[in-house]
C-alpha cells in the first residue's frame, strides 16, 4: 500500500496495524496481510465503504398556494450507498401515499433517491410544516431532515355571533361578524334585507361589530355580514326576531284572578269549607292558588252534598220509626177506638183481662 492517507500504527513480530484517513469509495475492496515464511502465510478481509447521503432538499413549492390547487413537493438526496430511504411527514404525522424513485449515479457505486408528495391544498394546511426525512445506516440513527412551511391562501370564512338569544323590545343586541381568511379580509359590510341599515343612529357599526339599541318590531329582518379578500368573498345571515315583552307577563297576571274566583265560590258552599279554604289561602302566601283552589272547592261541595243527604235520611228514618211505634201501641187495644172513655175501652178491648178469662173458659 502506497498512499499518504495510510499510516503504520504498530509493527512487531506478532502484530502489524495500519490506519486509513479520509476514507473514500475507492478504499473499498479486499485487503491482504502476508507473513513471509516458508511457506508464505496470508489473511484477507473485505472493506465495505458506505456512501453518506447528501442533505435532502425540497423542491416544487411556490408561495403562496391557492386553496384547491394541486401541490407536488419533491424531496431528493444523492451519494447514498446503499440507496437511502425517504419518508414524508406533515405536522409530525407520517404521510404514506408517496412516490419513490431510485437512480444509480455516474460512478456506479452510489444512488440518487427522490420522493414526491402529491395533494390538494386546503385551508387546514395553512401554516403546516412538511418535512422530508432521510434514513441511512451511515447516519448512526440521526436522520437528515428538510422542512417546508406551507402558505395557503383561501376565501374568508364568516360567522355571526349574537349577544342575546331572546331579544325583547327595549333591549339592545350586539352582532359580531367573525371572518377568517388569508390574506386577512377587509372590513366587513353589514346590510339588512338586502339594503343599507335603516337607522344609523341606533344601528352602529364598529369594525366587525353591529350594535342595535332600543329594539322594536321594525328591527325584525335578515342581517347579512359580508367579508372579502383578494381570493374571493363570502357572507352569512342572521334572522332577528324582536319579541313582545308582555308575553312573558301574561301567565303571572292570570293566576291571582283565578285564585280569587275559587275562594269566593268555596265560601258560598258551607261554613266549614270556607274555614278550610281560608286556612289554605293564608297558610302559604307563596303557594300557587291556581293549583290547590279548585281541588278544595270540589271537595267542599262534595262534603256538603253528602252531609245534606245524610241529614235528610236521618230525619226521614226518624219519622218512619216514630210512626211505626205509635201504630204498634194502638194496635194493642183493637176495638177500643170507639169507646166513650178509658174504662169502657179497656173492657171492650180484645185481649183484656176481663174477656181473657171468658175466652179461656169457653175454649177449654
Amino acid at each position: 500500500l502506497r498512499d499518504n492517507r495510510i499510516e503504520l500504527v504498530r509493527a512487531s513480530w506478532h502484530e502489524l496495524s495500519i490506519s486509513v484517513s479520509d476514507v473514500s469509495l475507492s478504499d473499498e475492496g479486499q485487503y491482504t496481510c502476508s507473513l513471509f515464511t516458508m511457506p508464505v502465510k496470508t489473511s484477507k478481509a473485505f472493506l465495505t465503504v458506505l456512501g453518506v447521503p447528501e442533505k435532502p432538499q425540497i423542491t416544487g413549492f411556490t408561495s403562496p398556494v391557492m386553496e384547491g390547487e394541486r401541490m407536488q413537493l419533491t424531496c431528493k438526496t444523492s451519494g447514498s450507498k446503499p440507496a437511502a430511504d425517504i419518508r414524508w411527514f406533515k405536522n409530525d404525522k407520517e404521510v404514506k401515499d408517496v412516490k419513490y424513485l431510485k437512480e444509480e449515479d455516474a460512478n456506479r457505486k452510489t444512488f440518487t433517491v427522490s420522493s414526491t408528495l402529491d395533494f390538494l391544498a386546503d385551508r387546514s394546511d395553512d401554516g403546516a410544516v412538511v418535512s422530508c426525512r432521510v434514513d441511512h445506516e451511515s447516519l448512526n440513527s440521526t436522520p437528515q431532515i428538510a422542512m417546508q412551511v406551507l402558505e395557503i391562501h383561501y376565501t374568508p370564512l364568516v360567522k355571526i355571533i349574537s349577544s342575546n338569544s331572546w331579544p325583547e323590545e327595549g333591549q339592545s343586541i350586539i352582532l359580531t361578524c367573525e371572518s377568517k381568511g388569508k390574506p386577512v379580509p377587509e372590513p366587513v359590510l353589514w346590510t339588512k334585507d338586502g339594503g343599507e341599515l335603516p337607522d344609523p343612529e341606533r344601528m352602529v357599526v364598529n369594525g366587525r361589530v353591529l350594535s342595535i339599541s332600543f329594539l322594536n318590531k321594525t328591527d325584525n329582518g335578515t342581517y347579512r355580514c359580508e367579508a372579502k379578500n383578494p381570493i374571493g368573498r363570502n357572507s352569512t345571515e342572521y334572522v332577528l326576531i324582536v319579541h313582545d315583552v308582555f308575553n312573558t307577563l301574561l301567565p303571572t297576571t292570570v293566576i291571582p284572578s283565578l285564585t280569587t274566583a275559587t275562594v269566593t265560590t268555596t265560601v258560598a258552599l258551607t261554613t266549614s269549607t270556607t274555614t278550610s279554604a281560608t286556612a289554605i289561602s293564608t297558610g302559604d302566601p307563596n303557594a300557587l292558588a291556581g293549583q290547590t283552589g279548585p281541588d278544595h272547592a270540589l271537595i267542599g261541595g262534595i262534603v256538603a252534598v253528602v252531609v245534606f243527604v245524610t241529614l235528610c235520611s236521618i230525619i226521614l228514618l226518624g219519622r218512619y220509626l216514630a210512626r211505626h211505634k205509635g201504630t204498634y201501641l194502638t194496635n194493642e187495644a183493637k176495638g177500643a177506638e170507639d169507646a166513650p172513655d178509658a174504662d169502657t175501652a179497656i173492657i171492650n178491648a180484645e185481649g183484656s183481662q176481663v174477656n181473657a178469662e171468658e175466652k179461656k173458659e169457653y175454649f177449654i
